[in-house]
């Protein structure tokens, strides 16, 4: 089948510029695309790159989208080359909203009220700004929270936590809440054992310690495993489908942080994580409704879902998102 291909390419400001280990981030820049079946039946999707964490950058992206002709076939979209990541998700996606007739009832509603919150994990701001953070949040259902750290230094973080979880465990009473830290791969491993130490500590309310050391101390995060309670996620270590394979044969069992939009294919992402019951976080990369509908029908196929709080809590640290519609 052939298909009329369009594409816009948007931004969206951050309301204040995102601090990680890895710089600073003020201007989501991302791509629409829009399919339409020779039946007149349209499929939207989403290109949202972040060069920086292993995918194709949003100039690679707009010049592959730029290169394409008018009308696309289905091998067009199922022959994108693997340094595209991005790219692959979003018109895989948009052609599966083109073609597909069964729709996907996702167990992680889009209803803004309070309680649907309890299914996501709500960013915290940086630095003490988690602590008035915490307090929003909490008021808009959220109880799973997640706080990026290795941006401040140790000791003035590590007072922030501990009022951050002091402030937690006050304000549950008897409901669960559980508390993410992602070090982004900033962390040495003598500071990562550090926060493992810390976060033991503190018990259950620490629901594990994302990327603590870089992509290429893959055996010393195993390692790091078997030494404390608190459990390690992947996160920049599994950033496309290539990587997680490569983990996964090397012997990681543990929980995988997936960022669908720029991990390559959406079916085999799906495959994936049926044949190897991959305990999965699914997490944003701050995309418009359009990519976030193609994640969480996604996340409606993957068989044997752990009950973890989807990373989606994050528009909130955004400009209010533009009638898509304009765009055409």
């Amino acid at each position: 089948m052939n298909y009329k291909f369009e594409f816009r390419p948007y931004q969206r400001k951050f309301k204040r510029p995102l601090q990680t280990s890895h710089g600073t981030w003020e201007i989501r820049e991302g791509i629409i695309l829009r399919l339409t079946a020779d039946n007149g039946k349209i499929g939207l999707g989403e290109i949202a790159p972040i060069g920086w964490f292993g995918s194709e950058t949003f100039l690679e992206a707009l010049d592959y989208c730029r290169n394409l002709p008018d009308v696309i076939s289905d091998r067009t979209i199922f022959s994108i080359p693997p340094n595209l990541p991005a790219c692959q998700f979003g018109l895989e996606s948009a052609w599966e909203s083109a073609t597909l007739k069964t729709q996907f009832k996702s167990a992680f509603s889009e209803d803004k009220t309070p309680a649907s919150k309890s299914n996501y994990s709500g960013l915290l701001p940086g630095g003490e700004g988690a602590l008035l953070g915490r307090q929003i949040l909490w008021m808009q259902g959220y109880r799973t929270f997640k706080w990026k750290i290795g941006v401040l230094p140790f000791q003035r973080e590590v007072r922030i936590l501990q009022e951050l979880v002091l402030a937690l465990q006050e304000a549950t009473g008897d409901q669960s809440v559980f508390l993410r830290l992602d070090a982004n791969g900033g962390l040495s491993l003598t500071e990562a054992e550090e926060w493992l130490q810390i976060c033991d500590q503190l018990g259950g309310i620490i629901e594990y310690l994302e990327q603590p050391l870089s992509v290429t101390e893959l055996e010393a995060m195993m390692e790091l495993g078997t030494r404390f309670s608190t459990a390690i996620a992947l996160d920049e270590s599994v950033a496309t489908l290539p990587q997680m394979q490569s983990v996964y044969r090397q012997g990681w069992r543990g929980i995988y942080v997936i960022k669908p939009c720029i991990a390559g294919s959406p079916s085999e992402l799906r495959q994936f994580c049926n044949l190897n019951k991959i305990d999965a976080v699914f997490s944003s990369v701050f995309e418009t409704e359009i990519g976030r509908k193609s994640v969480l029908k996604l996340a409606a196929t993957i068989q044997n879902y752990c009950p973890r709080a989807i990373g989606f809590g994050v528009d909130h640290l955004l400009e209010a998102e533009k009638d898509l519609e304009l765009l055409w």
